[in-house]
């Protein structure tokens, strides 16, 4: 067992998802929609209709905030910052002008990645004869990229991954700080009163207050 905890903290996949910013904000809030409203349900203090509630909102509150991190800021943010980059800020470094947009760049880190050259060139070729992704490689890839993935340690541009990385960075802080908790809440309440626990939530609140009223 301490083997296998030891092979995957050392896991070069764990490694490339602690690098890459998307990924981990994925997986953080993935398990906050499912830890945190576990431990609310599992919480003897709290009586069964407050925590169906209380579980609920959590949950939609954190599930609705990967739905707009993944599908509006991620995107955004990525291509966005990826051309300011190219553009404007590291408008004279090396390395930008092998790649289009982002989707190039990634697709050749993902390659270059790989710690086999054999399979490097392996899967390349496979591609380059598909149809879909093939016609891409064909027609972007140009010579200095090849030959990078010839090498037994090719060049990552760094300075490319960075910019990347910097983009998804502010995007988080922005997103998840301002754009997708408005989004959230402006959701949770609609979609709490379908379920049916909103007007629960407030029959007991209600019946609490009066309990109260009655006792003073």
């Amino acid at each position: 067992m301490i083997n296998g905890i030891s092979s995957l903290i050392t896991s070069s996949q764990l490694a490339n998802i602690a690098q890459n910013t998307t990924q981990s904000v994925a997986v953080e809030t993935t398990l906050k929609s499912i830890g945190r409203p576990g431990f609310i349900l599992i919480d003897k203090d709290i009586d069964a209709d407050t925590k169906q509630y209380a579980a609920a909102k959590e949950f939609l509150y954190q599930a609705t905030c990967l739905a707009v991190y993944m599908a509006l800021i991620v995107p955004i943010f990525k291509k966005g910052g990826f051309k300011l980059a190219k553009n404007v800020i590291f408008k004279n470094t090396q390395g930008f002008e092998h790649f289009k947009d982002v989707k190039e760049y990634m697709h050749y880190r993902k390659l270059a990645d790989n710690p086999s050259v054999k399979n490097r060139i392996s899967t390349l070729n496979k591609e380059i004869l598909s149809e879909g992704e093939g016609k891409l490689v064909k027609e972007k890839y140009d010579e200095t990229l090849l030959t990078e993935l010839e090498k037994k340690s090719p060049d990552k541009f760094d300075y490319v991954k960075g910019a990347v990385e910097l983009s998804n960075i502010i995007g988080s802080v922005l997103g998840l700080a301002i754009l997708a908790p408005q989004v959230s809440h402006a959701f949770i309440h609609p979609a709490l009163r379908f379920l049916g626990l909103e007007d629960k939530s407030k029959k007991q609140h209600a019946a609490e207050n009066k309990q109260l009223n009655h006792t003073v």
